[in-house]
């Protein structure tokens, strides 16, 4: 199946670069690109991409604001694609906000061609695109910043088994699917299994959704570690 990715960016060279790197893959179709984020919103009601890849800061509107509207959109919209924010910074308030409005994860605009290519590969299949430590560290960074556990989140704690539970902590501690099935003497599908009744219950799109959430609701705390 080929994915269909529209770029949204201010710079029409970083644009161009990334439409010629993406259209060469025979999964990935780049069907339309926008020089800001209002733009980059009208373009991805009108094209239907699998995958929406946002600059952060960007005049008109700025990426986090466009991810909220594309995420999150009006009544009678029901098409959702995936985000993967843009950025030149890896650590970045923008980008912390961003996956807590549901985007799938975020890249460093200087990586690698192959880093591009896959990550496009990785979002358009549902997985959040950073690795979990990656995205713990960001997480944390930020979340410390924050002094105390939301207590919404705590709440929604509740409805979770005692085993969702422990998953959700070691997800948040940065350990992948193998090592939580490790961790816990489980069946790896087992693991995915209780993944996705965690991310269903939570009302989360992905992992790192479900990372943030885990810091916000006080299970775990930045500097933990499995």
């Amino acid at each position: 199946m080929t994915i269909r990715v529209i770029i949204v960016d201010d710079q029409a060279m970083v644009r161009a670069g990334f439409a010629a790197l993406l259209s060469a893959q025979g999964d990935i179709d780049v069907v339309g690109e926008a020089p800001d984020g209002r733009q980059g919103v009208q373009v991805s009601r009108s094209t239907h991409p699998d995958v929406v890849l946002m600059d952060v800061r960007m005049p008109e509107m700025d990426g986090l604001t466009a991810a909220r509207e594309i995420l999150d959109p009006p009544p009678g919209v029901v098409h959702r694609p995936k985000v993967l924010m843009l950025t030149t910074f890896d650590i970045d308030d923008y980008v912390y906000e961003a996956l807590r409005a549901g985007a799938s994860g975020f890249l460093l605009k200087d990586a690698p061609p192959a880093d591009l290519i896959a990550a496009v590969r990785i979002v358009a299949s549902g997985e959040a695109l950073l690795a979990p430590s990656v995205t713990r560290r960001l997480i944390a960074d930020f979340v410390q910043q924050r002094s105390a556990p939301r207590k919404d989140p705590a709440l929604r704690l509740k409805g979770l088994t005692p085993r969702e539970t422990e998953v959700l902590e070691l997800i948040a501690r940065g350990l992948s699917n193998q090592e939580i099935a490790g961790h816990l003497v489980l069946a790896e599908q087992t693991v995915k299994t209780h993944i996705g009744r965690v991310l269903a219950k939570l009302d989360l799109r992905d992992r790192a959704q479900a990372v943030i959430f885990a810091y916000e609701a006080g299970l775990v705390r930045p500097g933990d570690s499995a």
